[in-house]
């Protein structure tokens, strides 16, 4: 089922039937949700003036992001970058993309979504393990600073090869926060009383989304770059992207 090689001179495990590529993410402990630390970040980019429209919307929901807790995250595999439209025909051979534009682009689902989550050998990350993938060790607004994210960071095609190495983070993980990708919580605003252990929340309704920037892209001056920030978390209303985990396969 698997296939251990390097990719992009990194160790990674290919799942044989579909081509996906996976990265395996180290077991540890970190700090989940926007800290006031990453509020302040925010806030000197504001200040600088690098800001083109009001961002007072991101400040008023960021109570959904908090209050920040420790979570313990056993190791885990999560794909490369999420599933593009050719790796999703694997599993959905009629699956067509109104927004995609080449076979490599990111597949953004929506009446297919079921279909797809029914279909796949893999499960959706929780929250956590998506947020604790997304900083690989770091505790900025993302794996490359506090500085506003730029264009550069947004990644939506895969078949440039070497963009998408160079877009990795310390994990080996491409496009993170650039598509909006679903998880497996159910959406509840904030982490009050949220699980110490990476598992999901779980109950009725809307599941929650990470990311989102190359949704929105070109960017229109709206500071889209808000949803490139590794604690940016929203309730899933409409497309959605799947970057799916599995458990360590046995050596």
């Amino acid at each position: 089922m698997w296939t251990e090689e390097i990719v992009a001179g990194r160790p990674a495990w290919r799942h044989t039937a579909s081509g996906v590529v996976f990265r395996e993410v180290p077991g540890g402990t970190f700090r989940m949700g926007l800290s006031d630390a990453e509020l302040e970040a925010v806030r000197a980019i504001e200040r600088s003036g690098e800001v083109e429209d009001t961002i007072e919307p991101f400040f008023a929901a960021a109570k959904d992001a908090q209050p920040v807790r420790e979570v313990r995250v056993a190791p885990f595999l999560i794909a490369r970058h999420p599933l593009t439209v050719a790796q999703v025909r694997h599993w959905l051979p009629d699956y067509e993309d109104d927004y995609a534009d080449e076979d490599t682009t990111t597949a953004r689902l929506e009446d297919d979504l079921d279909d797809l989550l029914d279909a796949l050998p893999f499960r959706l990350p929780s929250e956590a393990e998506w947020e604790y993938a997304a900083r690989a060790g770091t505790t900025t607004l993302t794996f490359r600073g506090d500085g506003k994210p730029d264009e550069d960071q947004v990644l939506d095609d895969f078949g440039d090869e070497e963009r998408t190495a160079a877009g990795e983070n310390a994990f080996g993980l491409a496009a993170m926060g650039s598509a909006g990708e679903i998880c497996a919580d159910v959406w509840i605003p904030g982490f009050a009383d949220a699980p110490t252990d990476a598992r999901p929340r779980t109950g009725d309704g809307p599941r929650t989304v990470r990311g989102g920037a190359a949704d929105l892209y070109p960017w229109q001056g709206c500071d889209e770059w808000l949803l490139l920030l590794s604690a940016t978390r929203y309730e899933h209303s409409q497309f959605a992207a799947v970057r799916p985990v599995a458990p360590l396969p046995s050596r």
